[in-house]
């Protein structure tokens, strides 16, 4: 079952009808975390100033170590740390709800870390925490990928009730089990914080994002990774925001930027009544 930041019945904080902008940061994050956090906030007052009342980064946005294990070393207890002030700081300060798509965070294993997704209020205060459930194996000739070997994966499934509507939490790999956004309940906004390769992504990334975002009749946010960064690695980019049927609202191929897309709920809330998807569901009883 989801877990939730507070008691709530669902829909509290929706809008009854009319129009949110939220905002998606895409960044080519580097090993400095001083240096990402001066790009990211940057990127989060653009948003702000073009009316963004959520603001989304993507996964590893406060570091893209040379190695695997630098976001180990980097990594910050809960409720501590320069990426978590920065992150409640800059929600307080511009007024803004921020989903920091990805903290290092200490876990119960001292080699590895929980790649944890945190929301902050517009008052700075941390509403919501997902772990990274599904950790990424990818191997080819010319790559190879093995995240089990430094993150511990968590166990709950998020949502979070906000002015946008209900959140529902994930990150990157996650995008390829729908399962866990059917675990999710209704929800109105997913949020898919990542750093997909450049591989896997050209092949997947739109097709995955637009099949969740019409599977369950939402608006999907998926801030993103995208350059040459400089540890060789290469993402994919292609932050996007797309709507419950299936169409790319907005989208940056690749460097920094951001994408600024207006979430209408009275349509959602038709398409909702015009295709009852939702309420057809049989499976999930038995």
């Amino acid at each position: 079952m989801p877990t939730e930041s507070k008691p709530s019945q669902r829909g509290t904080g929706t809008p009854a009808d009319g129009t949110i902008r939220v905002a998606a940061v895409q960044m080519v994050s580097t090993p400095a975390v001083e240096r990402n956090l001066i790009e990211a906030r940057r990127l989060i007052g653009e948003a702000v100033a073009r009316g963004a009342r959520l603001v989304a980064l993507p996964e590893y946005f406060g570091i893209m170590g040379m190695r695997e294990r630098d976001k180990v070393a980097a990594r910050e207890a809960p409720g501590k740390g320069p990426i978590q002030d920065f992150l409640a700081a800059t929600a307080r300060e511009l007024k803004v709800w921020l989903v920091g798509g990805s903290v290092p965070l200490e876990c119960s294993a001292p080699e590895k870390v929980r790649n944890s997704c945190l929301v902050y209020d517009d008052e700075g205060k941390l509403v919501a925490r997902y772990d990274k459930i599904h950790l990424f194996s990818f191997e080819t000739e010319k790559e190879r990928y093995a995240e089990d070997r430094t993150i511990e994966p968590g166990g709950e499934v998020v949502t979070v009730d906000s002015p946008c509507g209900r959140l529902g939490l994930s990150i990157c790999y996650d995008l390829r089990f729908p399962e866990l956004y059917r675990s999710m309940g209704e929800v109105d906004l997913i949020l898919v914080p990542s750093s997909f390769t450049a591989t896997t992504g050209r092949a997947h990334w739109e097709t995955l994002l637009r099949a969740r975002a019409i599977e369950n009749l939402c608006y999907v946010l998926a801030p993103a990774q995208g350059g040459k960064h400089e540890n060789g690695r290469e993402t994919n980019g292609d932050t996007m925001a797309v709507d419950p049927w299936g169409i790319v609202l907005e989208r940056i191929p690749s460097g920094p930027g951001v994408v600024v897309a207006d979430m209408d709920l009275a349509r959602m809330a038709k398409v909702r009544r015009s295709l009852p998807a939702l309420t057809h569901r049989t499976l999930h009883r038995c």
